[in-house]
């Protein structure tokens, strides 16, 4: 082992971490809850989940729509917003049709408030949750802007991303 290599940590710190800021995004969603299920000021949340990790629950069209991940907005039309230790619930409304969610904190790679600029990107916990391989599609260019909920900045936001690769 040379002298610029990191040793391998016994301590699952990167686990640690990613469950300590879900935690965050629980407490969040339990004090809106506490408060009657209403977003204070121009608060309003993009969550973003794997729709196939352990625990997810949404409609059978949902799920086909959004195989892999599903950004959902919480603003103004949402309702029955539950949480407990392990995840959240709530209804929404797609294509005026409702639904009940149920989600997982551990299925959740990302939370973001833009009112505040305050974001949280994390590792899917679940290694076959990862998406496969594949070829660049066509339409994939460097020019596409980012996805709206999920940012990274250099300027002095609040977006926390947390990824801790180990170096070979």
């Amino acid at each position: 082992m040379s002298d610029d290599e990191a040793p391998d940590s016994l301590i699952p710190y990167d686990e640690i971490v990613q469950e300590a800021l879900r935690a965050v995004v629980g407490r969040v969603l339990g004090e809106v809850q506490a408060s009657g299920g209403t977003l204070p000021g121009n608060h309003h949340f993009y969550i973003t989940f794997k729709t196939g990790a352990p625990g997810v629950s949404i409609p059978p069209h949902l799920k086909e729509r959004f195989s892999d991940e599903m950004t959902i907005v919480l603003q103004n039309k949402f309702w029955d917003l539950g949480v407990d230790d392990d995840g959240f619930t709530v209804g929404l409304t797609f294509n005026q049709v409702p639904a009940k969610l149920e989600i997982p904190f551990a299925a959740i790679t990302a939370f973001v408030d833009p009112a505040v600029d305050f974001g949280l990107q994390f590792q899917a916990t679940v290694a076959d949750m990862m998406p496969e391989a594949h070829e660049a599609a066509e339409n994939d260019s460097p020019e596409q802007a980012p996805h709206p909920a999920v940012t990274e900045s250099d300027d002095g936001s609040n977006v926390v991303t947390v990824d801790f690769g180990r170096k070979k």
